[in-house]
Formats: structure tokens, sequence, C-alpha cells
């Protein structure tokens, strides 16, 4: 099996998963196929992989003897990627199963499945620790087993451990360390029946903070595409749904924002070729069986048409905008987003810094976003001048709006004075959702790029007033525009005077220099910028777009987000500045000849690298000497790097330094 990461959103990942009979694009939706009484043809309606029950052909003589003889594939009439299960569905619903763990891994294989799973022993919520434990033990014992009976099989590891995060953690280390293909997660079910999905999340984070990158993660009993969104985002690649039948036999329609019963429809619900074709007097008129199976396909399309439009908004960089539309759907998927909110240290790790798609403030959920948490965290590293001036905002990007500034100054106490002469003045713009924007950044994505309704709610108001205070600390001197002091309601101790008109034009220099301080480390603005350069700006907007060290080339900032762009200059100087192994990938020898001809780098040839780096960042490619051999920019983040054998680490802009 191979697994390859396309694109990347939060912790969600767009890839190929490539088995014996044929490739998944993930996020992928998993139809549950009974054996021997599949009537619905679950392929003709976006079906790339499927899961069925092979206990229950193995219990059945007449399914088990043309399983054997067909194979699996034959025996459901699916030519694409089939998961088994093993029996621990009916393990943890009738508490025993006649089969063993060797001998149902075996007829798994034997029945050429494509990708198969242990017996694992599926521990229910809230059940005592001991138990919990107990039972954790016996499915990692199951785990270790199952690799020494199996010959060629692809396998399943299904992560236990209950609602106990911190078993669910130990389950996902030590199946990490074993030679698995894919990682369940199992035994939530009851937790998405009884809508707890706050402990959803939580079973969910324990598990994939430990599970390898390089392995895709199915959600087992995931099967409502109101779960779909957040699930990926929190990392899960594969999702299995009887839901689809389950929902239509009980005369239920799924949709993205909830379910509907057919009893109190007037008008069908979306413009799948069911809901085109019939009414639903029609429907209801219907013999049980008919409608069921229109139902089912009903069920069918919405769920793959959610899986789809979850794809596009990961390769749009949109996803975090469909996950809280998606999580306002019922007041405990909120209860979960807001919980997911507090992970944002950890999701920030894999969520790309530049994307597509504009940040879109949709409530005081977007506080938490992985995009608000990463700026703050630089900006307080950012070295600070002797004074700042914050400015309420205009409109976007405020450098381009603010021509001069006639300040009403707040005064606190009876110290006055003014400043007067040239002081090192930063100039910052105080706005939602980012807090303190300097003004040289007002520019890189995401801080231009961004919409907030103009009616502030009290919680970003109070956070923006904390990132204000805070950020006020670092400086001698604090000059606070008065409409935010009443706004955000701000409690100074610096002294903040009157200020004269100044001109809020900022320096070419300082601004770029901020960037790459910002973009990469403190200190690297002025290791790539240092002696004259020369700033050439675009004719049409007046905006800067290179710079050159005489007739070098040393960067370009691109105009879609304002981020710097290394060339050749540029990659030597950080190369030179950067302490080992910052901002580096490291490749092996086989590597190096093709990483100085400019070829892409492949993670299977990487020996080492900085395990900050995030995606599509600009990163220098080293060999194991610290020569610098290319640059480019990074497909995947430090730690995927490190992880995957398979697939392309870095996409190389120039090689032959």
């Amino acid at each position: 099996m191979n697994f390859e990461i396309k694109y990347k959103d939060a912790r969600a990942r767009v890839g190929i998963l490539t088995t014996d009979h044929g490739k998944i694009r993930t996020p992928a939706l998993m139809p549950v196929v009974h054996p021997g009484r599949q009537t619905l043809p679950v392929k003709d309606y976006g079906a790339e992989i499927v899961i069925t029950n092979a206990y229950l052909i193995y219990k059945n003589d007449e399914l088990r003897e043309q399983a054997l003889k067909e194979g699996v594939h034959g025996l459901i009439d699916f030519p694409g990627p089939i998961v088994t299960d093993s029996g621990s569905f009916q393990l943890s619903t009738y508490g025993e199963v006649e089969v063993t763990n060797p001998e149902i891994i075996q007829f798994q294989e034997a029945i050429g499945t494509d990708i198969g799973t242990s017996l694992d022993i599926p521990t229910p919520p809230d059940v005592p620790r001991e138990r919990a434990e107990r039972d954790l033990e016996v499915t990692l014992e199951r785990a270790r087993e199952s690799l020494q009976v199996r010959e060629d099989l692809m396998m399943n590891s299904v992560v236990q451990g209950s609602t106990y995060p911190d078993l669910r953690s130990k389950c996902a280390q030590e199946l990490a360390g074993m030679d698995f293909q894919v990682h369940p997660i199992g035994a939530v079910v009851p937790l998405m029946e009884s809508y707890r999905y706050r402990e959803l999340v939580e079973v969910v984070m324990a598990s994939v903070e430990h599970l390898p990158d390089s392995r895709p993660r199915h959600l087992m009993g995931a099967g409502h595409p109101m779960v779909f969104a957040l699930a990926v985002a929190m990392g899960c690649d594969l999702f299995d749904s009887a839901a689809y039948i389950l929902y239509a036999q009980d005369d239920r329609l799924l949709m993205p924002n909830g379910t509907h019963k057919l009893e109190n429809l007037v008008e069908m619900p979306c413009s799948c070729p069911v809901c085109t074709a019939y009414t639903p007097t029609d429907l209801r008129s219907m013999d049980g069986e008919e409608r069921t199976l229109l139902l089912a396909q009903h069920n069918l399309a919405i769920s793959f048409a959610e899986i789809r439009q979850i794809r596009q908004a990961i390769v749009e960089g949109s996803l975090w905008e469909l996950v809280e539309q998606r999580c306002r759907a019922h007041p405990y998927l909120l209860d979960a987003l807001r919980r997911l909110g507090t992970y944002s240290p950890l999701i920030e790790k894999y969520d790309p810094p530049y994307k597509k798609s504009a940040f879109f403030y949709s409530g005081t959920e977007s506080l938490r976003r992985p995009e608000v948490y990463r700026h703050w965290e630089k900006v307080k590293k950012l070295p600070r001048k002797e004074a700042v001036l914050l400015l309420a905002p205009v409109t976007k990007p405020y450098s381009q709006n603010l021509t001069h500034y006639l300040g009403v100054g707040y005064r606190k106490g009876d110290c006055g004075g003014v400043i007067q002469g040239k002081v090192p003045l930063q100039l910052a713009v105080v706005d939602v959702p980012f807090g303190v924007i300097p003004l040289e950044l007002d520019q890189v994505y995401p801080l231009a790029q961004n919409e907030t309704p103009t009616i502030m709610d009290q919680e970003a108001r109070h956070q923006v007033k904390m990132m204000v205070e805070e950020y006020l600390k670092g400086f001698e001197t604090a000059l606070v525009d008065c409409k935010l002091v009443k706004k955000y309601q701000l409690d100074l101790e610096e002294q903040v005077t009157v200020v004269d008109p100044l001109s809020l034009d900022t320096d070419d220099l300082e601004r770029v220099r901020m960037i790459a301080d910002y973009q990469f480390l403190p200190g690297a603005g002025v290791a790539l910028f240092n002696g004259p350069v020369r700033v050439v700006k675009s004719r049409k907007t007046g905006k800067i777009r290179h710079l050159y060290q005489g007739e070098d080339l040393i960067a370009t900032l691109r105009a879609s987000d304002g981020v710097l762009v290394l060339a050749a200059l540029g990659a030597r100087k950080l190369h030179q500045h950067l302490p080992y192994p910052v901002n580096r990938v490291v490749v092996n020898e086989e590597a190096e000849p093709f990483a100085r001809e400019g070829k892409s780098i492949f993670a299977k040839f990487v020996i080492n690298c900085d395990i900050d780096i995030h995606a599509q960042e600009e990163v220098l490619i080293v060999n194991s000497e610290d020569e610098l051999l290319a640059f480019g920019k990074s497909i995947l983040n430090g730690r995927e790097i490190t992880d995957f054998q398979t697939g392309q680490a870095v996409k190389t802009r120039k090689g032959g330094l």
C-alpha cells in the first residue's frame, strides 16, 4: 500500500491511497456492504472503496465457500479495494464470537481482502478504567499476533481505550511502532449516538497525535455527513457508513446539517436524482422495500457529495469555514468545535500558513483557529522598537489607506509630554481577529486576506484586549488611539500621549525585513537585506515586488499573499544566517545530484529536517554536511517529511547552488 498527501488544511489531508485493486482519493467514504444481502450497487453512486464483514462470511457456509472460490470481490460484486472487519462489532454486540484472531486473519487473507483487521476488543465509553486497561492489553496482544500470522495481507489495527484519552494515546503509540498500514479509531459509535461529540474530539485527538502521519486513519462507524468535516479537520481520512441504509430503513434522510424524517417532509431536501424525481407523498405511498432503496440512494448521494465538498475545501484552504458551518447544525457539535479550538497549538503544526482562500470570521470559534494562534506567537517574538503607536483599523490593506494619523490621545495620570524628533516607532493596527498587526506585515497572508463582521462580539473584544495589553508591555513608550481604548476598554499601565500628525508610510526595507523575521526567524530580515538593497515596485499597484543586491535578485514579494519567495542569493544568505537544521531538509547521497539539478525531493530520500517546517513554506535543501544544494517549497510539514517514505516532500525551485 502507498499513501501520498496532495493537499493539506488544518490536520486534514487530501491524499491518494494505492492498493492492489486501485487508488482511492481520501478523505473517502466506505459504504458498508452486507455480504449476501446487498441490493444497492454502491459503486454506481461514487464508492471507490467499501467495507464488509469477514466474520459474517466466515460463519455462513455458503458465503464462505463462495468467497474462498471467487474471492471477496466476486462475492459482493465490487471491483475496487475492500476492507474487511474481523467480527469485533459482533463481539461488542453479543459478547463473544466463534473465531480466534489467527483464524479470522488467515481467512481474510484467503478471500483476497485488500485491508484486513485484527480481532480487537471494542471497549465502550464509561467503563471502569480497570476494564479499559485489561481490554486494551488484549487488543495490543492480538495486534502483535496478527502481524505474526499474516503473510502479505495489509492490516488495520484499531485504536481502543474507551473514553480515557491517555489510554487512547498509549494504544496509538504502541500501534505506531508496529507494521500496520491503516489505523481505525474504534468504539466511538456510542459517543455519536448519544451526541457526545466533545468527547469524540478528545478521543480522536488523543489517538491521531500519536499515530504515524504516513498511515491513513479511519473513524469507525462515523457514517453521518454531519460529522465528516469535523473529523477530517482532526486528521481522519476514512469513514465507514451503514447509516445510508439503516436510516433509509427508518424512513430518514441524511443531510450535512441533520436528519429529516420522511413523515414530516412537504418538500424534498436536496437536488439529488431521488429528490428531483419524487415528492414526499410519492415516497410515502410506496411499499417499504422500494422506498428504502430510494432513500438509501439519496443518503449515499448526500454522503458522497459532502466528501467531495470537503476535499475541495481542503484544496482551497477553506475547510475551517465548512467545519464551523456544519458544527452550528447542533449545539453538541458546537461544543465539539469549541473543544477542538483548545488543540490549536497541535493543529497549527500541520496547518499550511499560506492558502488560496481568505480567512472568514464566522463567530467566536474562529478566534481559536490555528491562523490566529500562529500569528500571535510570531508577533510576540518579533524585535521591539523603542515606542509603539497602535491605530484603529481602516480598509485593508491598512498601510495603503492610513496616509496620516491625527491623534486624539488618551492620557493616564498627570504625566504629559510628546514624542519629539525621530524616535524608532512601531506602527501597528489593532483589529479582529488577529489583534496587533504591525503595518510592515499588513499585506502578508492572512492579515489582509480576511473578513470579519462589522459588529463585534464580546469574546472577540476580550481576546483582542488581552493581546493589546500583553503586546504593550514590551515597549518603553506606548501611544494608543483613543478609539481603541474605548472600544476594547483597555487597562493601560504605560503612559499614552497626544501625538502630532505622523506619516505612516513604512520604510520599504523595514517592511521586508519584518516580513522575513515573521516568515523565518527574528534576525532573518537583516541577514537577507543588508547593505545596499534595490527595491523594485509594481508600476500598476505600487507594491514591492522584487529585491536586488546589485543585479542579483534576493527575493520576490509574492503579490497574492505578501510572502517572500527566495531567489538563489536569498537562499545562500538565509543558509549562512540560520543555524543547522533550522528551515532545512537534509537529503541523502543518492538524492544529492538530483537536488543540484533542481529536481523535486521525495520523502524517502530525506535523512533529517527541521521538525518545525510547515507545508507551503520556503525551505533550504542541504546534504549531511550542510552544503546548500537547492531551495524550494515544502509540500509536507517537518513531522510528515520524516515519517513518509512515499511522495514529494519539497518542490524544488532551483538547484546548483
